[in-house]
């Protein structure tokens, strides 16, 4: 009933919410004015970050929102990230940096899929947590990753798993058990190499290219850079009564294109770049050849003005009363000297070019994210807006910059060769393997010789692995372990080595194991025990004269019932053998012969005088292993080099293969 309950989250939309922690467990009496006071100060700390973003469609944001439904007064937002997924993980980083800088502070986040951090640990995560009890158990606490535990024998602290917390009770057990809820450092370590390279790779996801596009779409951007991802959204998701608007560009005529360069985030240039679009003849937009040097720019801005005008299309002009400034709005002053004291400026001189461009930076994001009545426009009605309050440019002004344009990105970023995506797959591998060989060598730095001991021993132990993976006996010995290893109705599990899982013992379990291999008297019938029930037969005959009769009576309908029942599945046996030898099934299996030799299956049988075939002589024993290793084989070489069911399972259960090197 818990599961039905959850709250649903829109798909490719992340939620977040930052609790106060108060380790004395009382509880503020007027929590609206210092939460509200916090959000100020969360956002002038991470203005330097988001100033410089461009989110794929809705920005970081946090507001005030009081006690409902059981869940405790807290600040919080969320945001649609659509196609771009590190959108998603930079609001991550932003919230374990939120939590490291202000430590009263607990931050839990979720998507459609639930507490998808656990997704990035899962080989880490403890054995009985699982999506259905993971909901409200996953935190950021002092910019570090918490999972509120299940109490055990050694540690009563914690939560029942069967038992979904109330987000009331995971803040209270997170105040006075911070230390017990601290998640295990493998885990810590497998999203820290998750969120590696932020916040540098802020910069490192944009791209620059040159466009031609129209001189009022330069002075937007100019002003508003993030207004680029709503005009390629526009043109991304057209339909045909969008592109109606644009037979005839009212609001940027394509005679005034300059060449300019526009800045974007890596998903919205392949958006753009990868969409085939031919203009309208009439909206006045032509393109040069494709041998043309400048072909992509003119391509890029032809697409990118369509976006624009699609947007100013469905949006009315705004209204000719001018907006107060933003020096009006009494959160400003309190705003701006946040800023100044977390280094916004970066020591440039007020009144300076860079200072002014950081300022009109901070007013963007003050307006949009800071101040308590934020306006509802749209992104037209903002575009529409900007372009009303420019000044008149210059055409031929603009026209002499485009000497002065810097170099643009190089796109090659999206070919990925098949040798590209082979090594991005063995550094998501080696990653997960050096978070664990992270934790184990954070240990005393004054055992050098041991250390270097361990590692030629895990080097040899490597070797061999790797030996036994290309050997054949391997592959069908591990199909057998595999087959052999215990399921439930949860699924099959594989079989896991020593170096996995430690060994243990339970007593209780090994009795029981040995009662029922010497105590049992309840046998389980299995047709590979049918060729040797005569012998079995004769030999309880001899061994249990004085227990058969003194339990004659009770005990011999029984017997007669599991005899019938034996010799009925014996002659059904036997009929399928005889029905399947017609058929040629077994051309497709090797045989072994008494001798040792192997034979191919043979299916033509001669019928004797009495129309019985003699199969006694014609069905030989199957060499199962190389049966299962040449069918293995052969899938591996139909799938040429892809995934496919036969490389997923040898993978695994550990065991890796060379590439066919024979072309037949």
């Amino acid at each position: 009933m818990d599961a039905l309950q959850r709250r649903v989250v829109q798909e490719d939309m992340v939620q977040y919410q930052l609790f106060l922690i108060q380790p004395d467990g009382s509880t503020l009496q007027h929590p609206e004015g210092h939460l509200s006071h916090l959000v100020e100060e969360i956002l002038a700390k991470v203005a330097p970050l988001l100033v410089q973003y461009i989110w794929q469609n809705q920005s970081f944001n946090l507001k005030y929102h009081p006690e409902k439904g059981g869940v405790p007064a807290h600040i919080g937002g969320s945001t649609q990230f659509e196609d771009n997924v590190e959108d998603e993980w930079f609001i991550v980083y932003l919230l374990k940096q939120i939590t490291e800088d202000f430590p009263q502070l607990a931050a839990r986040v979720e998507d459609n899929d639930g507490e998808f951090l656990l997704i990035e640990a899962a080989d880490y995560l403890p054995k009985w947590l699982n999506p259905d009890i993971s909901e409200n158990r996953v935190f950021f606490y002092k910019g570090e990753m918490h999972i509120l535990p299940c109490p055990t024998h050694s540690s009563p602290v914690g939560v029942s798993k069967d038992v979904v917390p109330s987000v009331a009770q995971a803040v209270a057990l997170l105040a006075t058990h911070p230390e017990a809820c601290q998640a295990n450092p493998k885990i810590c370590s497998a999203l820290r190499k998750r969120l590696e390279g932020y916040p540098e790779k802020i910069q490192t996801g944009l791209h620059r290219a040159h466009c031609f596009i129209p001189a009022g779409i330069s002075m937007v951007l100019a002003q508003r850079p993030d207004l680029v991802a709503p005009a390629v959204s526009a043109f991304y998701l057209r339909d045909p009564v969008d592109l109606q608007a644009c037979r005839s560009f009212k609001t940027f005529p394509p005679d005034t294109r300059v060449l300019t360069s526009v800045t974007f985030t890596r998903c919205l240039y392949a958006q753009l770049q990868q969409q085939q679009f031919t203009p309208d003849r009439r909206s006045g937009f032509t393109l040069p050849p494709r041998s043309h040097p400048q072909y992509k720019a003119h391509e890029l801005g032809m697409k990118l003005a369509h976006g624009f005008e699609i947007l100013c299309s469905k949006c009315r002009l705004p209204s000719s009363e001018p907006d107060a400034p933003v020096s009006c709005n009494p959160q400003w002053k309190g705003f701006i000297d946040s800023l100044k004291m977390n280094g916004y400026f970066r020591g440039e001189l007020e009144g300076s070019a860079r200072y002014r461009d950081l300022t009109r930076s901070a007013e963007n994001f003050f307006k949009q994210s800071v101040a308590t009545k934020s306006s509802d426009m749209s992104a037209g009605e903002e575009v529409l807006q900007l372009l009303h309050s420019c000044l008149p440019f210059d055409l031929e002004e603009l026209k002499k910059q485009e000497s002065q344009l810097p170099q643009e990105d190089s796109d090659s970023w999206l070919d990925i060769t098949a040798q590209d995506l082979e090594r991005m797959l063995q550094e998501r591998s080696a990653g997960r393997a050096d978070v664990g060989n992270q934790n184990s060598s954070s240990t005393k730095h004054t055992q050098h010789i041991g250390v270097a001991e361990e590692m030629r021993k895990e080097t040899e132990d490597d070797k061999k692995e790797e030996e036994a993976g290309y050997s054949l006996v391997a592959v069908s010995q591990g199909m057998k372990n595999f087959l052999s290893a215990m399921s439930s109705h949860e699924g099959a599990e594989l079989p896991w080595t020593s170096s996995t899982q430690p060994f243990s013992f339970d007593p209780n379990s090994m009795a029981n194991a040995l009662n029922r291999l010497l105590g049992s008297n309840e046998e389980e019938l299995d047709s590979d025990d049918l060729d040797d029930d005569d012998d079995d037969d004769d030999d309880d005959n001899d061994d249990d004269d004085d227990s058969e009769e003194k339990e004659e009576g009770s005990s011999g309908a029984a017997e007669m019932n599991g005899t019938e029942t034996l010799d009925s599945l014996r002659k059904y046996m036997e009929q399928m053998d005889e029905e399947l030898l017609s058929t040629n099934i077994g051309q497709s299996f090797n045989l072994t012969d008494y001798n040792g030799s192997l034979q191919p299956c043979a299916t033509d049988s001669l019928p004797t005088e009495g129309g019985v075939q003699e199969t006694d002589e014609e069905i030989q024993p199957l060499d199962v292993d190389l049966n299962l290793v040449t069918n293995l084989l052969e899938s591996l070489s139909c799938q040429a080099g892809l995934a496919g069911p036969a490389s997923n399972l040898l993978q695994s259960l550990g065991i890796h293969l060379p590439p066919n090197s024979d072309p037949s």
